[in-house]
């Protein structure tokens, strides 16, 4: 069974940086889109970037675009998301989804049926 697997939450003051990773190893399927979202206790789980593996087309939640950049490593099955500029705001576990049906152009939760187990980001002085 496949699984993702995030890594690269920690705690990290206001301003800085940060780079999350998730690697999905053993998903051959050539189409569909990898997707990050963040979810903080008792608020839904939001959508924060994806990419899809057809063309490389990204997405970004209005919230974090000019701050957040998602990537992929095709060879590897790796997604990346690199954020600077960070704020308390974004304090929020981390999770990386798939959709294999490679159509949740709009972070369509129910769409995504392989999820990690997140990462805890922590934004504070």
């Amino acid at each position: 069974q496949v699984q993702a697997v995030e890594s690269g939450g920690r705690l990290v003051q206001p301003g800085g940086s940060l780079t999350l990773s998730c690697e999905y190893p053993g998903f051959t399927q050539p189409y569909y889109i990898i997707a990050w979202f963040r979810q903080v206790p008792g608020q839904e789980r939001e959508g924060v970037a994806w990419i899809s593996s057809s063309d490389g087309s990204t997405n970004y939640a209005d919230f974090v675009k000019g701050r957040f950049t998602i990537s992929r490593n095709r060879g590897r099955n790796i997604v990346y998301l690199q954020m600077i500029d960070l704020s308390p705001a974004d304090t929020a576990l981390y999770h990386c989804a798939i959709d294999p049906s490679d159509t949740a152009f709009d972070f369509s939760v129910g769409k995504f049926s392989i999820w990690g187990q997140g990462t805890q980001v922590t934004v504070a002085a």
